[in-house]
């Protein structure tokens, strides 16, 4: 009889069904290359060595790829999806929010393991500045902004890039788990208030009462611009008789309006002050007028005139 021991020794890595390994993790701007890799800083996703995709190619896992990232020595942990591998070996490539999350420096361990996570129903985030309120609308930019993130995680800051300018963001919650995945999920978004926000104060309004007595006070200054009140001067050097410059108005010659007290919301009342009568000009006498052809003729030669 022929006996195999094959269960004696523990069973590799390669032929379990979970990926687990550790890699010295360094910031995207230590990528090697001609191409500008600025598009990993925009989101939450890394960059993995070939051997990564070998192992994970003969597992059983699901898809898309997630994965959980662990700083053992500092007790961090975040989740994250993976965008290339092209990594050198033993090697990853994290963005900076990631590895300030995790308390990375540079050339750090971190234990990346696959997982499996829940799809995201809700999720609330906090803005590390107020800034963040200048957007017009910060849920479209939000949503523009988490198609690069495959995994939201509870309590991370995560970074968005809007108008050249970065915004931080915390994950105050997520649901149905701290850990969710965001990969073509219908999401509710909130928001709470920003980090540093205060609420504009409201000044309290004051009715002001309207005195009952006139005050005129304010009057006595108060001349202000009277139309042709100069006086004019003529060419040939002749003063012409000018009257003279109105006096000042005193304060008790002013009146003020009568409010109207019979006042109704929604009518209009057209008020017309009542004009003076135009004084008649009394006729002179018929001596002292002006009659046209009124004078006598003379002639050089004195006519006889007949009986």
């Amino acid at each position: 009889m022929f006996s195999f021991n094959m269960f004696d020794h523990p069973i590799p890595r390669v032929f379990q069904n979970r990926f687990s390994t550790q890699y010295r993790c360094f910031s995207v701007s230590m990528l090697a290359g001609p191409n500008d890799r600025s598009d990993v800083e925009k989101g939450g996703k890394i960059i993995m060595p070939p051997s990564a995709l070998d192992q994970l190619s003969r597992l059983n896992i699901t898809y898309p790829m997630l994965f959980k990232l662990t700083n053992k020595n500092s007790d961090r942990m975040t989740h994250c999806g993976v965008l290339e591998f092209v990594a050198d070996e033993g090697i990853c490539y994290l963005p900076h929010w990631m590895m300030q999350n995790l308390l990375l420096e540079e050339g750090g361990l971190v234990q990346v393991e696959s997982v499996n996570l829940q799809v995201a129903t809700y999720s609330k985030f906090q803005p590390q500045s107020p800034d963040f309120l200048d957007i017009t609308n910060p849920k479209a930019v939000l949503e523009n902004a988490l198609r690069n993130f495959a995994c939201l995680t509870t309590g991370d800051v995560i970074a968005i890039n809007y108008n050249e300018k970065i915004y931080e963001l915390r994950v105050m919650e997520t649901k149905p788990d701290k850990a969710v995945s965001i990969i073509e999920c219908d999401m509710n978004v909130d928001f709470d208030a920003p980090l540093g926000y205060k609420e504009p104060e409201r000044s309290a309004q004051h009715e002001e009462t309207a005195d009952a007595e006139a005050d005129h006070s304010g009057y006595v200054n108060d001349i202000g611009f009277r139309a042709f009140s100069g006086s004019g001067n003529r060419l040939d050097g002749k003063k012409k008789g000018v009257e003279p410059s109105p006096s000042p108005i005193k304060p008790g010659d002013i009146r003020r309006g009568i409010p109207n007290y019979d006042f109704k919301i929604g009518r209009i009342t057209f008020i017309r002050n009542s004009r003076p009568l135009v004084k008649k000009v009394e006729e002179d006498e018929s001596g002292s007028r002006f009659i046209a052809f009124s004078g006598e003729g003379q002639s050089l030669r004195k006519k006889g005139r007949k009986p």
